[in-house]
């Protein structure tokens, strides 16, 4: 289809509505309201339950006018922190905004939920009270990645919701992630590649191996081209649209790169403002500096997405400010409105078959990636 999608987008006219933790992040309830009003902005028909202290939120809101209409306010007393153990969250968390911004999501409220607050609890949140989508043995968390791509990113994924991934794990990861790129950046094929220490088909661990064997039933039953084993460099590249890794490595690529670009984010800085010159230099080079920013931004890109459950789930950074948040919500929304747990469950089911199917025709001898006789 021409907007890259496997079904029509919802009417515009619909509203979606989005449920939102007010409690979660670093800068508090503050930045999250600030973050809608900048949402309300861009997406005027959008709708928001808005879950934490009433005593704290309704102040706040009170100084926004422009959110009335579209917010309501569901009171939960309790917060969870980032020092809670999500075992803890899991047992003890009915009352808190995170537990009820699932339920709204769980209840049909809400066609997706946002929160700044602790990832590991979110997750056992969001499986205890969403569960998993059938035939999904891992969920996944899914980031978008700056690359030299038209659209300006790839996506990766797992990003840290396990620390391990078996064969399995990484095909369906191949399917959510590519699902994810048709309907989150309006790609009609999109390109996978699985992450690994070479290119060359000898190389990586077991599971990519036989994941890579393995690959092409997916790709067609997923609706994905696979383009092999990448590395670490292809990761900002034009080569691949979605990434795929086990939990572990992709956390710390997602760190790594988050440090990287602060970094060289300091070093321009400590450079323009060096002296005289450096800083005629860089009031010359303004407009440049400014695209380059724009470009860079992570607040843009803010927002992981847990693939495989029963609802959307989006986590913002804990320490996102208010342009971040809003583009945590709008992305939630994009994703809502294009009925993506619909068509995430529908391509991995179909892809469920084709596994089942494959490994049916595969002599009960024959390996991974071995061929039948003929």
């Amino acid at each position: 289809m021409a907007n890259g999608l496997d079904t029509p987008p919802t009417s515009a006219a619909e509203r979606i509505v989005i449920s939102v933790d007010a409690m979660g992040g670093d800068r508090g309830p503050a930045a999250v309201v600030a973050g809608l009003s900048e949402t309300v902005a861009r997406i005027p028909e959008i709708a928001v339950v808005l879950h934490g202290d009433e005593a704290v939120l309704a102040p706040l809101l009170a100084r926004h006018p422009e959110l009335t209409g579209h917010v309501m306010l569901r009171h939960a007393p309790r917060a969870v922190t980032m020092d809670d153990k999500p075992a803890q969250v899991m047992r003890h968390g009915e009352g808190t905004s995170m537990w009820s911004t699932i339920e709204s999501v769980r209840s049909g409220e809400a066609q997706a939920a946002v929160s700044c607050g602790n990832t590991g609890a979110l997750m056992a949140v969001s499986m205890i009270r969403l569960r998993k989508l059938p035939g999904v043995n891992r969920p996944a968390i899914a980031c978008l990645w700056p690359s030299r791509n038209p659209g300006g990113f790839n996506v990766m994924l797992d990003v840290g919701a396990d620390v391990k991934a078996e064969a399995d794990d990484l095909l369906q990861y191949a399917t959510m992630g590519a699902s994810y790129a048709r309907n989150g950046l309006g790609l009609t094929r999109p390109r996978v590649g699985l992450l690994n220490v070479g290119t060359e088909e000898h190389k990586g661990r077991a599971e990519l191996k036989e994941a890579h064997d393995r690959m092409a039933t997916t790709a067609e039953a997923g609706a994905f081209e696979y383009v092999g084993f990448v590395e670490g460099g292809d990761l900002p590249s034009d080569r691949v649209d979605v990434i795929v890794t086990d939990g572990f490595t992709g956390n710390v690529a997602l760190k790594t790169g988050e440090g990287t670009a602060k970094l060289i984010s300091d070093f321009m800085r400590e450079a323009f403002g060096a002296g005289i010159l450096s800083k005629f230099a860089a009031l010359l080079a303004m407009n440049s500096l400014k695209r380059l920013q724009k470009r860079m931004d992570p607040r843009r890109v803010n927002g992981g997405v847990f693939l495989g459950l029963n609802g959307t789930v989006v986590k913002s950074h804990g320490s996102a400010d208010a342009t971040g948040i809003s583009a945590a919500i709008g992305l939630a929304h994009q994703l809502a409105r294009s009925r993506f747990i619909e068509r995430l469950a529908a391509r991995v089911a179909s892809a469920d078959r084709a596994g089942q199917d494959a490994a049916k025709e595969r002599p009960a001898d024959a390996g991974p990636g071995s061929s039948p006789s003929t």
